[in-house]
């Protein structure tokens, strides 16, 4: 009988030894002490998902952030359990949020992994599910998304034009990996400018923004503005060009090498009278037409009539006998 219960204490002492064990990787999993509080748990695994989700890492690291986020998530379903907090010590009567978001995670040994997001009325009972091929992992947060962050991208006329990739640096505030500073993280964006955008075009990068505890990520927007251009004017999909001539190449015809948006040059002929409100149109020369693939607007050439500011008697005779006449 006693080496019965000898057999008992001892199998009984391996038990607690185990579950100490494993209590202990988990809170090592999320980084914490052995006396974290509940709400030490919830921030620290918030921040940690959002380090480690699999969306959010380069191709090169999805493997080993599929592993830490399953590890992080388990820990903190472990932890955050109401059936297993007696097990681990944690306080009774915590109570997560609801109705929450809750973004599941789940690997199959027939196919990657997969992310999905959904509202759930019913999360708290939740709990993680296991087979031989599957596991599946849920977790709960419940955060606000502050206002965007509204910047301003100049463009010049050539850029919006042909198109362009801007790279922009950023220095943001994210939470750190124990969810209890704020640190800058600088992040380099890209942005691929097509052909024919114009002012007013906005660009929104998700989550990009300043970070603060309890709050989700702000998104970033940048609104295209148009740089001055020291020849061309836009107007819609069509380019404006003022063009001075003086008035003897006005009434005697000239020809002119009408600069191009992009640094070409086209030559063109007036034969006939350049009056005010004259106007020439090279079809095709300018801006994209983004409803109409290939297509472009056309530049639109407006002349000044450059006047001369002194005439002699023998002028003045000259020009009023050749208007008479004509």
């Amino acid at each position: 009988m006693k080496n019965k219960h000898n057999q008992k204490e001892e199998k009984a002492q391996k038990d607690t030894g185990e579950e100490e064990d494993q209590k202990q990787d988990f809170y090592t999993t999320l980084n914490l002490p052995k006396d974290a509080s509940p709400s030490d748990i919830r921030n620290a695994y918030k921040a940690l998902v959002r380090r480690w989700h699999p969306d959010k890492n380069p191709p090169s690291l999805r493997e080993e952030a599929e592993a830490k986020f399953k590890a992080i998530t388990q820990a903190y379903e472990a932890l955050n359990d109401k059936d297993n907090q007696n097990m681990f010590g944690l306080r009774q009567g915590s109570k997560r949020e609801d109705p929450s978001l809750t973004i599941s995670f789940s690997t199959s040994s027939s196919s990657s992994g997969s992310y999905s997001r959904h509202r759930s009325a019913d999360s708290a009972s939740r709990r993680p599910t296991t087979s031989n091929s599957t596991s599946s992992f849920s977790y709960t947060i419940l955060r606000k998304k502050p206002p965007p962050i509204e910047k301003r991208l100049d463009c010049s006329l050539e850029e919006l034009c042909f198109g362009c990739v801007k790279k922009i640096m950023i220095t943001r505030d994210v939470v750190s990996t124990n969810g209890r500073a704020i640190v800058k993280e600088q992040e380099l964006l890209r942005i691929k400018v097509k052909p024919g955008w114009k002012k007013g075009t906005k660009i929104t990068f998700e989550g990009m923004g300043d970070e603060k505890p309890g709050s989700l990520p702000a998104d970033i927007i940048f609104s295209i503005a148009e740089k001055h251009h020291p020849l061309f004017k836009r107007e819609g999909n069509d380019l404006v060009l003022a063009v001075e001539i003086p008035l003897v190449k006005a009434l005697t015809g000239c020809t002119l090498s009408i600069p191009l948006l992009g640094g070409e040059k086209t030559n063109c002929v007036f034969d006939e009278v350049i009056h005010p409100g004259y106007e020439k149109v090279i079809h095709g020369q300018g801006m994209p037409n983004t409803r109409e693939k290939g297509g472009r607007g056309d530049l639109h050439i407006k002349f000044r009539i450059s006047f001369p500011t002194k005439l002699s008697e023998e002028q003045r005779s000259g020009i009023v006998e050749l208007l008479q006449s004509s």
